[in-house]
């Protein structure tokens, strides 16, 4: 599933990574793109969007509904 997410609180490089590494960790077959200046992450993967959106949250990041 392809699903896009708004997040507040990416404001650099490091955010970004730290979003895509978590997202990684989670699902290592994941497709994950990031654009920091519209606080967006895309992310293709077979978990269910509750779980995607609890693990941006749990790298520290606010995942807006």
């Amino acid at each position: 599933m392809n699903q896009i997410f708004t997040v507040e609180g990416m404001t650099c490089g490091h955010c970004e990574k730290a979003v895509s590494k978590a997202l990684l960790a989670l699902d290592t077959q994941a497709k994950v793109v990031i654009d920091r200046t519209q606080n967006k992450v895309q992310v293709e993967s077979e978990q269910t969007r509750a779980v995607l959106s609890k693990t941006i949250a749990d790298a520290g990041y606010r995942v807006v509904p």
